[in-house]
C-alpha cells in the first residue's frame, strides 16, 4: 500500500540562527575591516568624509535653528540609522571578496539584490531615529516641565548636580537603551544580507534578530566596540568618522559573513 505523504512536511530540526562564534570574533572583524579600508583606501575615506560633512551639517543646522535641545538625541540617533548609511561600504567589501574592482560611484549607488527592500529598512530605521528624538524631548519635559532648554553651557550642571537631572538621565538611558537594542538587533545583519541575497526586509530583520539573540555575548562585545569608537569620533568633533565610519562599515560586512 502506497504511503501518502503528509500535507505539511515535518519541521526541520536545524537551528538557522545558531552560530558558534568565539568571544574574540569582533576583534577579527575589525582586523578584516581595516584590511578592506587599507585596500584602495580612497573611496572608503571619501565615503567617510561624506558622512563627516553630513554630521557636521546636521549639528550646525540644529544649533543655528535654536534646536540645540535635540543635539544629543540626534547624535545618539545617528547610531540607529548608520547601518543603512554604510551600505556602500558593504558593497566595497563584497567586491573585494569576489576580486572585483570598486569605485566610489559603485559604493554610492550599490546594487542590492533585495532591491527596494533596502529602502524600506532604511526608512524604518530613520523612523525609529526620529521617534527616539521625540521620546527624548518628552522625557526631558516630564522631568523639567515645558521650559526653554538651558543651553549647552548649562546642561551638564543641571543634569549631574540635581536629583531631578540624575533621575532623568536614568530614565532616558533606559528608554534610549530600548531604542538602541531594537535598532541594533534589526540592522546588525539585515542590510548586508539584503545586499547579498534576494530577501524581503521583514525576513532579513527577523533573521538579524535571531542571530543577535543566539550570539548575544559576542554581539554585546561588538556593540560595545562600535559605541566606543563612535564616542571617540564624537570627541574629535566628528573628524574621527572619516576613518572610523568606513572601518566599522567594512567590519560589519565581515560580521555578516561570519554568521551567514
Amino acid at each position: 500500500m502506497a504511503t501518502i505523504p503528509p500535507v505539511v512536511p515535518p519541521l526541520s530540526t536545524e537551528q538557522p540562527y545558531a552560530r558558534d562564534l568565539a568571544p574574540g570574533a569582533p576583534f577579527a572583524w575589525l582586523r578584516e575591516g581595516w584590511r578592506d579600508l587599507a585596500t584602495n583606501p580612497g573611496p572608503s575615506l571619501l565615503y567617510g568624509i561624506f558622512v563627516f560633512l553630513i554630521s557636521v551639517g546636521i549639528v550646525a543646522g540644529l544649533i543655528w535653528s535654536a534646536l540645540d535641545y535635540a543635539l544629543f538625541p540626534a547624535i545618539a540617533g545617528f547610531l540607529v540609522f548608520a547601518p543603512a548609511l554604510a551600505i556602500g561600504l558593504y558593497e566595497k567589501s563584497r567586491a573585494l571578496e569576489q576580486g572585483e574592482s570598486v569605485s566610489l560611484r559603485h559604493m554610492l549607488l550599490p546594487h542590492a539584490r533585495a532591491g527596494e527592500q533596502v529602502l524600506f529598512t532604511g526608512a524604518l530605521l530613520c523612523g525609529v531615529m526620529l521617534l527616539w528624538m521625540r521620546a527624548a524631548v518628552i522625557v526631558y519635559a516630564l522631568f523639567f516641565g515645558v521650559r526653554p532648554f538651558p543651553g549647552l553651557d548649562h546642561i551638564a550642571p543641571m543634569l549631574f548636580t540635581s536629583s531631578t537631572g540624575i533621575a532623568m538621565l536614568a530614565v532616558g538611558t533606559l528608554v534610549g537603551g530600548l531604542f538602541a537594542a531594537f535598532s541594533f538587533a534589526s540592522s546588525a545583519f539585515s542590510i548586508p544580507m539584503m545586499l547579498d541575497k534576494r530577501v524581503d526586509a521583514l525576513t532579513a530583520m527577523g533573521t538579524s534578530w535571531g542571530l543577535v539573540w543566539n550570539n548575544l555575548q559576542v554581539m554585546l562585545i561588538w556593540g560595545a566596540l562600535v559605541l566606543a569608537l563612535f564616542l571617540l569620533s564624537v570627541a574629535t568633533g566628528f573628524v574621527g568618522l572619516i576613518i572610523v565610519f568606513p572601518w566599522l562599515g567594512h567590519a560589519t560586512w565581515h560580521a555578516y559573513r561570519a554568521v551567514r
